[in-house]
C-alpha cells in the first residue's frame, strides 16, 4: 500500500475525541463507504495495519493478540490513542480474514464497553464469518443477543443485510434459520412470521429447528390462521416435519375447537409415516373435553378408546385432562371412576389430580368426599398447596360453611403457606354472598397486614355485597376508590352497577354509566347490554330498550338468546304482541333454534283457542316445545318467561 493511500486511510478512519460520527437510521455508527474506500483496507493474506496515526500505531496483530488475551484496557488506550474508529476496526477485522471467534469477541466488547452499535451490515458479515467457521454455536448466541437488544430493524432491513453479504447461500440459510429461532425464543412472534415468509420469497432453506418453536409460540398465542399458513408452507417447501410438529399444530387447532382439522392432521401425519403418540391423543381427549358440546365426553372416551387399542398407554396428562372434563360436565361419578382407573394402572396421581377432584366434590356439594381426599393427599404423600386450600374455602363458601372456610386461613399459615390474593378473593366473596358484608371489609381490611394487595376482583366482589344490601351510595364511593388505588374497573365492575341501578329502577342512571365506560376504553358486553335492556323494560320504556339494542348493534354486537329473551318478555308484559312476534320471527329467519312458551293466563286467557293455533304455527316454522310447556285446555297456565336457545 503506497503512502498516498495509507494517508487517505488515514484520513478517513479519523474522528475529533468525544464526537461520535453522524449516526443514521439503520446504522450504530456512520462509517466510510466501501465506494470511499478505494484499496482494500487489508489484503487477504493477513499482512498487518499500518499506523492509523502519525504518533501511535495499532496494527492488527496487536490488535488481535490484545483481544486474544482479553487486555481490553490497553485496548482501549490503544484506540483512544492511535484516533482509530472503533467501529472501522471491526471491518477491518472482518476484512482481513481474522479469527471469526475474536472478531466477535471485539464486536461484544465495543458494544458493552465503547456503547457502539455496529451498522447491521457488519452484524451479519459477522454471522457469515461465523458460520464459515462452522461455529453454529457462538452464532447462534450471537444471533439471539441481535434478536433479544435490537428492536428497531425491520425484517427486511434484516433480510437486505444478509442477502447483500458474500458469505455463499448456504451460510444465509443456516442465518436466516438460526434468525427465524432467535425470533420465536425471545417471544417476538410475529417478526418470527415475517421472518418465515420472506425465507420463502429469498429462498432461504428452514429446518424444523427453527420451525416448530415458531409453530409452538404461534399456538401458544392462539394465531392458528398463522399457524396453519406456516404448516402448510413447511410441506410446500419440503421441511421435513417431525412429531412434534404435528402435536403442535394439533395442539392448536384443538384449543380453537377445529376439532375436524385437527383429525384431518392426523390422518396426514400418519401418511407422512408418523405415528400418533400420546401428545396427540391428549391434545384431541383434552380439545372434546373443552369442545363444550352435549357429547363432548362420549367423544372424548371414544378418542380414549382408540389411543388404546392403538398399543398407546394414557399417561397421568390423559386422566387429569378426563377427570377435569367429567367435573366440569357435573359428573363427578364418572371422574371418580376414571381416578380410580388410573391408580389401577399403575399412575400416581399428582397435585393437579387431586385438586381437580377435590373441586369437583365441592362444586356438587360433597365436602365430606372433598376433604377426604385431602386427607388422602397427605397420606400418598402429597402436600396440599395454596390452590388446595383455595378450592377448600370455595367449596366451604359455596355450601354456607362460612365457619370452615375462615378457619382454612389458619390452617394455610400453619403448614407454612402465603394466602395469596385469590384466597381473601374468595372468603370476601364466600362473606358477601352470606349477607356477611361487616365480616367481608373486615378480611379486606386484614389483606394489607399479610402482603396481599386488593385486585379487581376484590372490589367486585364487595361492590357486589352493597349492592344486594341496597347501599348503592357505599357501593359508589368504592368504586371512587379504586381510581385512588391505582385499579381500573373492568366491564366486570360497570355490569354489576348497571345491574343494581336497573333494579332500583334507575335506568337512566345506569345508561350513563354504560357511555362513561366507554369513554374510558371499555367494550360493553352483551350482559351490559342486555341488562340495561331488562332494565328499561320493566319500567315500561320500551323505545329505550329498542335503542339500546340498536346501539348495541352498531358496536358490533348482534342481539343474541338473552337479548331476544329480554326483548319479547317486554313487549308481552306491555301487551304489545304483534312486536313479540315480529322478534319471534326475526329470530327464526336467523335459524336460531328456540323453545318458547307462553303466558296464556295473561295474554291469550279470553282465547285458548286462538293460542293453540299460535302455537302449532309457530312449531311449524322451526320452533321447538317442550312436553311440559305445551298449553292445553286442561292446563292452560304455562309460562312465557322468554325464548330459550335449546
Amino acid at each position: 500500500m503506497n503512502s498516498v493511500a495509507l494517508s487517505s486511510l488515514a484520513g478517513l478512519m479519523r474522528f475529533a475525541p468525544g464526537k461520535v460520527v453522524g449516526a443514521g437510521v439503520g446504522s450504530f455508527l456512520s462509517l466510510p463507504s466501501t465506494a470511499q474506500l478505494s484499496q482494500p483496507v487489508f489484503p487477504g493474506n493477513g499482512h498487518a495495519l499500518r499506523s492509523l496515526c502519525s504518533s501511535h500505531s495499532l496494527d492488527l496483530p496487536t490488535l488481535t493478540e490484545l483481544v486474544s488475551n482479553q487486555h481490553y484496557s490497553e485496548l482501549k488506550a490503544r484506540l483512544r490513542g492511535s484516533g482509530s474508529n472503533p467501529a472501522a476496526v471491526l471491518r477491518q477485522m472482518l476484512d482481513s480474514g481474522s479469527d471469526p471467534d475474536l472478531a466477535l469477541r471485539y464486536f461484544r466488547w465495543s458494544r458493552d464497553e465503547l456503547r457502539l452499535s455496529h451498522a447491521l451490515e457488519l452484524a451479519f458479515r459477522l454471522s457469515h464469518s461465523l458460520a464459515n467457521g462452522k461455529m453454529y454455536s457462538k452464532m447462534r448466541s450471537f444471533l439471539d443477543e441481535f434478536v433479544r437488544v435490537s428492536d428497531g430493524y425491520t425484517v427486511s432491513s434484516v433480510f437486505h443485510s444478509i442477502s447483500s453479504c458474500d458469505g455463499g447461500f448456504c451460510n444465509g440459510s443456516i442465518i436466516v434459520d438460526m434468525l427465524v429461532w432467535a425470533y420465536a425464543k425471545n417471544g417476538k412472534t410475529q417478526l418470527g412470521f415475517e421472518a418465515f415468509k420472506r425465507a420463502g420469497d429469498y429462498g432461504y432453506k428452514l429446518s424444523i429447528i427453527s420451525c416448530n418453536p415458531l409453530m409452538s409460540n404461534l399456538a401458544k398465542e392462539g394465531a392458528v390462521g398463522d399457524l396453519e399458513c406456516v404448516y402448510k408452507e413447511m410441506i410446500r417447501r419440503r421441511i421435513k416435519l417431525n412429531v412434534v410438529s404435528f402435536n403442535t399444530l394439533i395442539s392448536g387447532l384443538c384449543k380453537a375447537r377445529k376439532l375436524n382439522k385437527a383429525r384431518d392432521v392426523v390422518e396426514d401425519m400418519k401418511a407422512c409415516g408418523i405415528s400418533p403418540n400420546v401428545v396427540t391423543y391428549n391434545a384431541l381427549i383434552d380439545g372434546h373435553c373443552k369442545s363444550g358440546g352435549l357429547s363432548r365426553m362420549y367423544k372424548a372416551d371414544a378418542i380414549l378408546k382408540e389411543m388404546v387399542e392403538s398399543k398407546i398407554c394414557p399417561n397421568e396428562i390423559t386422566y387429569n385432562i378426563l377427570i377435569d372434563g367429567y367435573c366440569k360436565d357435573d359428573n363427578v361419578a364418572a371422574a371418580v371412576k376414571v381416578f380410580e382407573e388410573m391408580q389401577r394402572q399403575g399412575l400416581k396421581p399428582n397435585l393437579v389430580t387431586y385438586n381437580t377432584l377435590i373441586n369437583g366434590h365441592c362444586n356438587s356439594g360433597e365436602i365430606s368426599k372433598a376433604v377426604s381426599l385431602q386427607d388422602q393427599m397427605w397420606s400418598s404423600g402429597l402436600k396440599p398447596n395454596i390452590i388446595t386450600y383455595n378450592v377448600l374455602i370455595h367449596g366451604f363458601g359455596k355450601n354456607d360453611m362460612f365457619k370452615e372456610a375462615r378457619e382454612m386461613l389458619d390452617v394455610i399459615e400453619k403448614e407454612g403457606l402465603v394466602p395469596n390474593v385469590i384466597t381473601f378473593n374468595i372468603l370476601i366473596d364466600a362473606c358477601c354472598n352470606s349477607g356477611k358484608i361487616e365480616e367481608a371489609f373486615l378480611i379486606h381490611a386484614s389483606m394489607a397486614s399479610k402482603g396481599v394487595l386488593p385486585d379487581v376482583s376484590t372490589y367486585n366482589s364487595l361492590i357486589t355485597g352493597l349492592c344486594r344490601e341496597g347501599k348503592m351510595d357505599e357501593a359508589e364511593k368504592l368504586f371512587g376508590e379504586m381510581k385512588d388505588n391505582s385499579l381500573k374497573p373492568n366491564v366486570v365492575t360497570f355490569n354489576i352497577l348497571i345491574g343494581s341501578l336497573c333494579k332500583k329502577r334507575e335506568s337512566r342512571k345506569a345508561h350513563r354509566l354504560l357511555d362513561r365506560m366507554v369513554k374510558i376504553g371499555l367494550s360493553p358486553n352483551h350482559v351490559t347490554y342486555d341488562t340495561l335492556m331488562d332494565g328499561y323494560c320493566t319500567e315500561g320504556n320500551l323505545r329505550a330498550a329498542v335503542k339500546v339494542r340498536e346501539l348495541m348493534q352498531k358496536e358490533g354486537l348482534r342481539a343474541n338468546i338473552a337479548t331476544f329473551n329480554v326483548l319479547i318478555k317486554g313487549f308481552c308484559k306491555q301487551g304489545k304482541l304483534e312486536d313479540a312476534n315480529s322478534l319471534l320471527n326475526e329470530m327464526l329467519e336467523r335459524g336460531v333454534i328456540a323453545c318458547v312458551w307462553w303466558d296464556f293466563t295473561s295474554y291469550f286467557a279470553k282465547d285458548i283457542e286462538f293460542a293453540l293455533g299460535y302455537f302449532a304455527s309457530k312449531q311449524r316454522l322451526g320452533a321447538k316445545f317442550p312436553e311440559r310447556s305445551k298449553p292445553s285446555k286442561t292446563a292452560q297456565v304455562t309460562r312465557l318467561l322468554g325464548v330459550i336457545l335449546i
